[in-house]
């Protein structure tokens, strides 16, 4: 009887430890369910680069910063739901739902960034270049975040390095604006150092979507960079003629013609600019009376070029998308008036960049870089110097738009639906000097530094993604006590962006600096003359 019930219980043992085996085994084999064995956990920095050029020129410069910042700069009407509601200042300048999108893309374009850099620098041979590429964009996302925000989460924000496989600071602090500016222009310094000196292996080549891997191109963009963020931080500046030299400095070192500047330009049938997939979707946006006017005080040809019929208004049984315009005397012309316009869509006239589907995104302009030339000299009052470049910018930005507008004419999708009825020629290189000798050196000649930056306002209409820097523009300016460009809408005009809603509710820190929201109208950021 012992020995059976010996046995009985060594079968029981046995079975006890099988199944604790089998049980060890299935664990293991669950664990195994929920990893990737199919994909690498750690990419070259080449492919998080392409991603990250990819989501900083559609997402962070031409997206919903632009798109909202043309209502505020007058650029554009918003008629339609939330861009009608931004126009009329209902809600959406101060909801923290308003920008939250972009707000989500920005903190995770500039980590990607930053693991470039980091990735670029601890490979085996580094890869300066690649690294000095990642620098340059953290610094333009850097830029993107605190300009609109102000003072926001950065150090302890967006970190590449995870702490058992979470973020380092789940509540990170928030940054002051300045201490924000001291790291981008670091970041760009620090690309100057690195970008000449080459990938050792694995070069970033045509995974570079601006300029195929070429440092020197780099550098140019990163000095012009250098030139905007100087000129940003003007009022704050303890020295304005010394910082006013060093951006003529930079100016030099950057681009030297328009192949030089940086354009984002792999848009297609399917890879849609941001502001047609926008307007192509919803007709939010119209064209604005107080933008208009300001080309029909200076009878500048832009304005024959630049706007298109609203669709209610085509002739009965036309086939096209719609028609462009010919000027203010044409019938059709019907601009939106700034802030009191009817929300309805169709009715008034629209920028024909807003059909511009294969328009590049630019991530700086050669015309932005001139005008920053001609801003610098105007306020060292070097006024025949301020003239010449003034009227180099003017042109740049005319051969520049011409180009956007072959990317609305030659668009693939607009064309399958009957295209873009072309009314009007183009204008040429001499025009544009003749338009500059005849109709603006006048206005120029009575207020140097006011034309300046009319003219720059003007250069950036269009599906580029330049209207955020107009708003930048504009606000700096107020903080300088200039007001050169008259804008109609009789709304308080936003000084800045609400935080984005995910922080604004999972982090103690910004839900205490967004408060009602009602900030965005009363407290500049700090370059602006404000304090956050």
């Amino acid at each position: 009887m012992k020995a059976i019930n010996s046995n009985i219980w060594k079968c029981i043992l046995f079975a006890a430890l099988g199944f604790t085996a089998l049980a060890s085994c299935s664990e293991d084999a669950m664990d195994r369910v929920n990893e990737d064995n199919d994909h690498t956990t750690s990419a070259p920095a080449k492919f998080v680069l392409a991603d990250v050029i990819t989501s900083t020129a559609f997402s962070n410069v031409g997206g919903d910063l632009n798109t909202y910042f043309s209502a505020y700069t007058e650029h554009t009407v918003g008629v339609d739901n939330q861009l009608y509601n931004a126009e009329i200042r209902n809600g959406e300048p101060s909801v923290a739902s308003t920008f939250n999108n972009v707000w989500e893309n920005l903190y995770s374009t500039l980590k990607n960034a930053r693991i470039v850099v980091l990735k670029a620098s601890d490979e085996v041979a580094a890869n300066y270049t690649t690294k000095g590429i990642g620098e340059v964009l953290v610094a333009i996302n850097s830029a993107l975040i605190t300009d609109a925000f102000g003072n926001t989460p950065y150090s302890q924000a967006a970190l590449p390095e995870l702490k058992d496989g979470k973020p380092q600071y789940m509540n990170p602090d928030v940054d002051t604006q300045e201490a924000i500016y001291q790291a981008i222009m670091k970041s760009l310094d620090d690309a100057i150092v690195d970008l000449p000196k080459g990938d050792a292996k694995d070069k970033v080549g045509s995974y570079d979507f601006i300029y195929k891997g070429d440092g020197a191109k780099w550098v140019k963009l990163a000095y012009g960079l250098k030139a905007r963020y100087t000129m940003r931080l003007l009022a704050r500046s303890k020295n304005r003629e010394a910082d006013l030299q060093k951006v003529l400095e930079y100016v030099d070192k950057s681009f030297k013609s328009i192949d030089d500047q940086a354009a984002y330009a792999i848009y297609d049938a399917n890879n849609l600019n941001p502001l047609f997939g926008f307007q192509w979707s919803r007709d939010g946006l119209a064209a604005s009376k107080s933008y208009s006017d300001k080309l029909i005080e200076r009878k500048d040809p832009r304005l024959r070029r630049f706007f298109c019929i609203g669709q209610d208004h085509l002739p009965k049984g036309s086939k096209r998308v719609t028609i462009q315009i010919k000027g203010a005397d044409d019938p059709a012309f019907l601009m939106a008036e700034n802030g009191t316009a009817t929300s309805i869509k169709y009715h008034y006239n629209v920028p024909i960049f807003f059909y511009a589907q294969v328009c590049p995104t630019l991530l700086m302009s050669y015309h932005e870089l001139l005008f920053l030339k001609a801003e610098a000299l105007a306020r060292l009052n070097k006024t025949a110097e301020a003239e010449a470049a003034l009227k180099e910018a003017v042109v740049a930005a005319i051969a520049n738009a011409e180009m956007g507008l072959k990317g609305a004419f030659k668009a693939p999708t607009v064309a399958g639906y009957g295209g873009i009825e072309e009314t009007t020629e183009a204008i040429t290189e001499k025009e544009a000097e003749e338009y500059f000798d005849k109709n603006v050196k006048p206005l120029f000649t009575a207020n140097p530094l006011r034309e300046v930056m009319i003219q720059k306002y003007l250069a950036m209409l269009g599906a580029f993604g330049e209207s955020t820097e107009c708003y930048n523009d504009i606000r700096r300016m107020k903080a300088l006590k200039e007001d050169f460009i008259k804008l109609d809408n009789p709304k308080p005009f936003p000084l800045r962006a609400p935080y984005g809603n995910s922080d604004v509710i999972a982090n103690p820190k910004v839900n205490a600096a967004y408060g009602d929201g009602q900030y965005v109208y009363s407290d500049p950021v700090w370059w602006a003359g404000g304090n956050r």
